[in-house]
């Protein structure tokens, strides 16, 4: 199959001299190339590239016996300590031991003690170990096609690039292997198939909001190709303080995309921003200054006098309303320190949500909604909890639609073997080990802390809800496909897909895909205007906080 695949590329590559005019040799290109329409292109068969390595390893030997009369029926080798497997055993004695193996019953202890013989089935004797190789096949790193930008002129703002002309799109293919290199790049762009060598150009061109779509990959001189990649790009003029002055917003979705970083979950929708970058509540600023507040929460002055960090003695009240909030005089007296603790975590914030990659204001606004800024919880009150009060149901999301996260978090609670299974292949058991885990991880709540809290479970916990943000964007995502059969991006904007997330967040995925489901049937597109109206029951309180995360005042 090798051979077979050199030579079509063989085929490809002197079929791209001849029609090059000899300006294309060996699959390198002098300088940028443009790229050259063709009528047709193959779907390109992706990579394919295995080496074996040899590994060390200790084997091991176990003899099945029959109790009866101690003969040996099978033996077992395995590669890993203790007893062999069920899963062992089938391999190696065949369907029939394993289910005897499996139905018989353990030998009661008297009879073992006295005449094992009595005994029925069988029994496992370790032999011995000895050391022993193998060869493990290892996928080799596959050629690559990145995207950026060339001759922008302009500095990159709230994740679109400016530029003060209208820039080239450069792509440059990259093969890894030694001693191969990329034959050509190929693909279509707005529906056109074209080829070209392994760096080369397109001259971009104003489009409509939706953009146009690029699809491209890499052939190489291994015999293979990468993968099939896609990008859409979107060409806007920006608006201009005066006639004589343009400028131009470049937007790129694709995972090839080398530039300024997409808006957060852009890609994960096939969703652009607005024009310009996306509205403020969905930005992060350059500081974590930026994100002063100063907002008079009565239940972080309310648990500042519980704690005995603010002193309300003065109060005839003791600064506490019957409920959980403070009093009128105790506001007064714990206002300095609650404008001062609500900042406390604005680096810490930003920081975060520089390296998940989720919008910075948001972070702050959801922590003002759900917990005013006061991270931990009572001892006995687990159901919502931390800076975004996360429940089980919070958890079991955060594992299931953030996988990166999941393969993080899972080793520090489950062996990593069973981990390595995928948070959908563990039994119902682990799964709940790992939720409530999940949880506890994020009430910082310490009796023998100051203030009762641990502040470094806080600082865990930020990334913790980053990354359960994350996962609610991918979830929602995935409601509005299975729906709509569409991408998210096609049906609805990106900011409406973001109050959606935090309907997600809030109310849960049930209540999401109905109200999906029920706008979509009505409207054949979504807004949040529309689906807000099919938000029923208790679901309809997730109206409320939307507004409220979505323009908190601060």
């Amino acid at each position: 199959m090798r051979s077979e695949g050199r030579l079509r590329y063989v085929l490809i590559a002197l079929f791209l001299l001849l029609t090059s005019g000899g300006e294309w040799l060996g699959g390198h290109a002098a300088s940028p190339e443009a790229p050259r329409l063709l009528a047709h292109l193959d779907e390109p068969p992706g990579p394919d590239r295995y080496t074996a390595i040899t590994v060390p390893y200790t084997e091991y030997t176990w003899w099945m016996a029959r109790w009866e009369d101690k003969e040996v029926v099978c033996e077992v080798v395995v590669d890993h300590e203790g007893l062999p497997t069920p899963s062992d055993i089938y391999l190696d004695c065949g369907e029939d031991l394993y289910w005897e193996w499996l139905d018989q019953q353990p030998c009661p202890k008297e009879t073992l003690r006295k005449n094992p013989s009595l005994c029925e089935g069988y029994y496992l004797q370790y032999i011995s170990s000895a050391p022993a190789e193998r060869e493990v096949p290892v996928a080799l790193p596959p050629p690559m096609v990145w995207l950026s930008l060339e001759d922008c002129v302009g500095a990159p703002v709230s994740a679109t690039n400016v530029c003060e002309y209208i820039p080239k799109l450069l792509l440059r293919g990259e093969e890894p292997l030694p001693d191969e290199h990329i034959l050509s790049i190929e693909g279509t762009f707005d529906g056109e198939p074209f080829t070209c060598g392994p760096v080369c150009t397109f001259e971009l061109k104003p489009t409509d909001e939706d953009g146009v779509v690029l699809e491209f990959w890499a052939y190489s001189s291994y015999g293979d190709s990468s993968e099939k990649f896609e990008a859409r790009i979107r060409v806007s003029e920006m608006e201009a303080p005066a006639p004589e002055v343009s400028a131009w917003y470049v937007d790129v979705l694709s995972t090839q995309w080398l530039g300024q970083p997409a808006a957060s979950c852009a890609e994960t929708w096939e969703a652009f921003p607005p024009v310009g970058g996306p509205p403020a509540w969905l930005t992060s600023p350059a500081s974590g200054d930026d994100l002063q507040s100063e907002v008079p929460y009565t239940y972080l002055a309310a648990n500042l006098i519980l704690r005995g960090v603010v002193d309300a003695s003065t109060c005839p009240d003791g600064g506490l309303l019957p409920g959980e909030g403070a009093s009128p005089c105790g506001m007064d007296v714990a206002r300095p320190l609650v404008m001062v603790w609500q900042n406390s975590f604005n680096a810490l914030i930003l920081d975060v949500a520089r390296e998940v990659g989720v919008p910075a204001r948001l972070l702050k606004n959801l922590f003002a909604r759900e917990s005013q800024f006061w991270p931990g919880t009572y001892p006995d009150v687990t159901d919502e909890v931390g800076l975004g009060q996360l429940t089980v149901g919070g958890a079991d999301t955060a594992l299931l639609w953030n996988p990166s996260f999941f393969e993080e978090f899972c080793p520090l609670v489950l062996e990593e073997r069973r981990c390595k299974r995928g948070y959908l292949r563990l039994n119902e058991t682990e799964q709940e080990q790992l939720r409530d885990a999940l949880v506890r991880s994020v009430n910082a709540f310490c009796e023998d802390c100051p203030v009762g809290l641990d502040l470094e479970q806080v600082r865990f916990s930020v990334q913790v809800f980053a990354h359960t943000l994350l996962a609610n964007c991918e979830q929602t995502g995935r409601i509005v496909r299975n729906v709509t059969r569409q991408a998210p991006g096609e049906v609805s904007t990106y900011e409406d897909l973001w109050k959606f997330t935090l309907v997600n967040y809030n109310a849960g995925p049930g209540c999401l895909s109905d109200a999906v489901e029920a706008t979509w049937d009505a409207e054949r597109s979504l807004t949040w205007e529309a689906l807000s109206e099919h938000l029923e029951g208790v679901c309809r309180a997730a109206v409320r906080y939307v507004d409220d995360v979505s323009r908190l005042e601060r």
